[in-house]
């Protein structure tokens, strides 16, 4: 894990608390929360039996998943990326679909396109690997930046436009890319408006020895008759239709003015800190708030506390900072900028 990795810490309890508002019917109940930290921890629990050592990562996919988000997970071959996605859908019983992107992959190989039917004369539509609840999307910045571009509208708007119709997709849905550093071969740097949809960025790291000791033995180890692959042994621990329910239940968790106001003045500390050109856009505050009603309602809370905020800031906003070239002279990097923000900042 890099140095400026800080794992989603779900911690139920702390000394800085916001009470919750009176009991209302828009609000989430605390039997809806238990119900949904319960059924969470039941799917980071099985992910964890086939991606080894790392439950920290598996829990902040389902918190991106819970808050309605999409991943980015930047990290180097061969580290568990495109196991952590598969085994996520499984443990899910969510459809997936993968696309391997490459330099000649289409905008219309990941959306789909109009093909014309000689037997009817009438062009019919096609659908691409994007209609589906759990998308891979293996090395995205292998491909051009305008099949990346691709994404754009099933990312933000849950739909694709192909031909002046609209199809929209299933729920939930959710993209988990992977991406090899930038500055390997052949790949690309995402543009910012790609970069910008994914809710929160991670890095798998390299397992700690014991649970690669583990990995070696699961996964170079005989395999169950019937079994094709180690994913077989994941067991499916809920429905799409729940997650579906549990993300919308999520954003009923109160979010008070006071925590609201504190995520303007974190985004506004960022676009005007010195060391920074471009900082936490209105969409970065909206999935701040997002990631941290699904923190809480991952410890069983119905409202938002500052410690959410600050528990998901790192994943949320790190990959949205770009710095000044003198500040990366320096050596600076975008986690200790969130870091400085978050610590200057006041909760109130």
């Amino acid at each position: 894990m890099s140095k400026d990795e800080a794992p989603v810490a779900v911690a139920a309890d702390s000394p800085t608390r916001i009470e919750p508002p009176a009991a209302a019917s828009s609000t989430l109940t605390e039997a809806e929360a238990e119900e949904i930290a319960t059924e969470a921890q039941e799917v980071i629990d099985e992910i964890a039996t086939v991606v080894e050592g790392k439950s920290e990562i598996a829990q902040i996919s389902l918190l991106v998943l819970l808050a309605g988000g999409h991943l980015l997970i930047e990290d180097i071959p061969g580290v568990g990326k495109t196991m952590l996605a598969k085994s996520l859908a499984a443990a899910l019983g969510a459809d997936r679909h993968r696309i391997q992107f490459t330099p000649d992959l289409l905008p219309g190989d990941v959306t789909g396109a109009s093909i014309f039917n000689q037997a009817t004369s009438e062009f019919e539509f096609r659908r691409g690997a994007v209609f589906t609840q759990i998308l891979l999307a293996d090395e995205i910045n292998r491909a051009s930046p305008k099949t990346q571009s691709a994404l754009l509208e099933a990312m933000e708007e849950r739909q694709v436009s192909v031909d002046g119709a609209t199809y929209e997709l299933a729920e939930p849905f959710m993209v988990v890319a992977t991406a090899n550093p930038v500055e390997m071969e052949g790949t690309y740097r995402l543009p910012e408006a790609q970069r910008d949809r994914f809710l929160a960025q991670t890095s798998m790291g390299y397992p700690v020895a014991p649970a690669e000791a583990r990995m070696l033995a699961a996964q170079a180890g005989p395999v169950r008759a019937g079994d094709r692959e180690i994913l077989d042994t994941v067991s499916t621990r809920t429905t799409p239709e729940r997650i579906a329910a549990h993300v919308r239940a999520v954003r009923r968790v109160h979010a008070s003015p006071l925590i609201l106001d504190y995520v303007v003045r974190l985004a506004d500390a960022t676009r005007t800190h010195p060391q920074v050109t471009l900082g936490a856009s209105p969409r970065a505050a909206v999935h701040l708030v997002r990631a941290a009603k699904a923190h809480a309602a991952l410890v069983g809370r119905t409202f938002v506390a500052p410690e959410d905020i600050s528990a998901v800031i790192m994943p949320v906003w790190r990959h949205r900072m770009h710095l000044t070239p003198q500040a990366l002279s320096r050596g600076a990097s975008s986690g200790e900028l969130v870091d400085q923000v978050l610590r200057s900042t006041s909760q109130t």
